[in-house]
């Protein structure tokens, strides 16, 4: 897998995605996707989204 691969999401990590304000969730879906691959994971999951909620203190 190489950094430009897209990662899929899981249909909760896509709706944990959606609670996130409009005008921070690019960046919020960049640094999910950072903790993923960095964990090296092919698929966001839920768990993922609410642990990179926490790092962002919301």
């Amino acid at each position: 897998m190489t950094w430009q691969d897209s990662l899929s999401w899981t249909p909760e990590a896509q709706e944990k995605l959606q609670n996130i304000p409009y005008f921070v969730r690019p960046r919020a879906r960049q640094r999910i996707e950072q903790l993923a691959r960095e964990a090296e994971l092919e698929t966001v999951t839920a768990d993922l989204v609410e642990q990179a909620r926490l790092e962002f203190g919301q």
